[in-house]
């Protein structure tokens, strides 16, 4: 079974996301939750922003050889291991893709590292942003690439706990990350 390290939104470290976690885990993989904001829950994503300007580097060595997921903002962190990390066995973006060439990028995927991405089609932010255009330009360079779209305007629709939690868009999110959890 894998190990993964799921990284939260702006809204902190929310009983949704810990749910979510809990869902991964029921394919029987370890799944590791760190509160990148010590126990603090942001009423908004303004404040979760202003906070995460806080969030200092740690050293994530304790995680080589994980598969990396992040919701939303998390996927920075989460993609940024996954390109920079030895040994990275894959990544799981939730409602969230930087780019892979050009002024933001981390740098190219690498070789060998699997990744699914998952958002709305409606999304204000996975879509109206770019990141779907992230996702896509992923998916033409790698055949390890997975990109899923959902039909919807909700962002953070995997977090139970929030009101724009889609659980149904969400049980498929959980079903397909199984399968892509259960080949590593």
């Amino acid at each position: 079974m894998a190990e993964v390290v799921l990284f939260h939104h702006l809204r902190g470290l929310t009983d949704g996301v810990l749910a979510f976690a809990d869902g991964l885990r029921a394919g029987g993989h370890t799944v590791h939750t760190p509160d990148l904001f010590g126990g603090v829950r942001p009423a908004s994503l303004e404040e979760g922003a202003a906070l995460a300007k806080e969030v200092d580097e740690r050293d994530w060595s304790a995680f080589d050889g994980s598969v990396y997921a992040g919701v939303s903002w998390g996927v920075m962190l989460a993609q940024r291991l996954a390109q920079t990390r030895p040994g990275a066995r894959g990544a799981l973006l939730y409602e969230a893709c930087l780019p892979v060439s050009g002024e933001w990028a981390i740098g190219p995927w690498p070789e060998g590292v699997p990744v699914q991405i998952h958002g709305m089609d409606a999304d204000p932010f996975f879509a109206g942003e770019g990141d779907i255009d992230a996702a896509k330009e992923l998916t033409s360079m790698t055949d390890l690439a997975q990109l899923y779209v959902y039909k919807g305007d909700r962002h953070l629709f995997t977090d139970s706990s929030l009101p724009s939690y889609d659980a149904d868009a969400t049980a498929l999110v959980l079903e397909r990350s199984r399968e892509f959890l259960a080949a590593r």
